[in-house]
């Protein structure tokens, strides 16, 4: 049976980028649309919009983000803050022969293209986020902050543990993702209720996430086969990117109350767990006034749940070649 990837028609290779070598899956030509994943997936969470994306004229690039999928995974945690991050998409973007592209976000890899945005404006022309809205730097580090509102059961302080979800999610990967997946997804009983996942001493983050007899018509056995296949060599690498969420609240102190300036669009689904953490559903509503180029409200993605590109890939698609087309013909030269 085909590789489920082999029926997208992208081209893979390795790329050397920071001293780092990053799988990439490619397909189109035209301005650079470059695609980044969040937790616990890859570059194959992008599967859905690369076809669309190019046929709208764009050469579409999505990399497995390094401790991911077959991108390298360095050993240290601190290879990890979202300067590595943003560096890694910056050094990619020069990598491929670009002076500036577009940049599209789910879930990690949201805050990771919006800090694109953020630091290096020069070169991002345009910028998408999925789930999670864009960066607004707190007054506390967020695992501290976590800690003391939850009394540390939050999940953030759960996963930054070191080697403690690794074990747990690596004791049988696919197991482990199908039931994260499902969980997390429109699909799931109590999708969109408000509850904060948190993560009771003595348990682990799968106990109680019901494992369903069928797969929700999103995802397919095939797909999380290539998940699964994905994550063989462990959770370390992307779980070492929680562990330095107080480290990149230090690193960024210079950009306290800066503003995200390129175009920008953000969307996510109605029933995700992410605009009910604490803060976030206030933000999205001041987002209008505190992003100067917002290019529309927030859209809502009525029945989606945080998997936004996989759950409602049609309606995501319609809404980002509307913004990135928009967009390339107001900077057309």
């Amino acid at each position: 049976m085909a590789h489920p990837y082999a029926r997208i028609m992208v081209n893979h290779r390795m790329i050397d980028v920071n001293g780092i070598r990053l799988h990439i899956a490619e397909q189109g030509e035209g301005p650079l649309v470059v695609l980044l994943h969040g937790f616990p997936e890859s570059s194959y969470s992008w599967r859905h919009q690369f076809g669309p994306l190019a046929a709208a004229g764009f050469r579409v690039v999505a990399p497995d983000q390094r401790g991911y999928g077959r991108s390298d995974r360095p050993e240290s945690v601190d290879a990890y803050t979202i300067l590595h991050l943003v560096g890694d998409v910056i050094g990619l973007i020069h990598a491929l022969g670009e002076e500036t592209a577009y940049v599209v976000g789910h879930d990690w890899g949201a805050p990771v293209a919006w800090h694109t945005a953020l630091l290096r404006p020069d070169v991002v022309r345009g910028v998408a986020g999925l789930s999670v809205p864009p960066p607004f730097r707190g007054e506390r580090p967020p695992l501290d902050a976590m800690d003391e509102m939850f009394d540390g059961q939050f999940y953030w302080n759960y996963f930054a543990q070191p080697g403690v979800a690794d074990a747990e999610f690596g004791r049988d990967a696919r197991g482990s993702l199908r039931k994260f997946l499902y969980s997390a997804s429109g699909d799931a009983p109590g999708a969109g209720s408000g509850r904060q996942p948190l993560v009771a001493p003595g348990r682990g983050f799968l106990d109680g996430m019901p494992d369903p007899e069928v797969l929700p018509g999103w995802i397919t056995e095939a797909d999380l086969d290539v998940f699964a296949e994905e994550f063989a060599p462990g959770f370390t690498g992307a779980l070492n990117w929680y562990r330095n969420l107080d480290r990149n609240w230090e690193l960024t102190a210079a950009w306290q109350g800066a503003v995200v300036s390129p175009p920008a669009l953000y969307m996510y689904g109605d029933r995700d767990a992410v605009p009910a953490f604490p803060g976030t559903a206030e933000l999205i509503e001041k987002l209008p006034a505190l992003m100067p180029n917002l290019r529309r409200e927030p859209l809502v993605l009525p029945g989606c749940g945080h998997w936004t590109q996989q759950e409602r890939p049609n309606e995501v698609n319609a809404a980002l070649v509307d913004f990135l087309t928009g967009l390339r013909g107001e900077q057309r030269i």
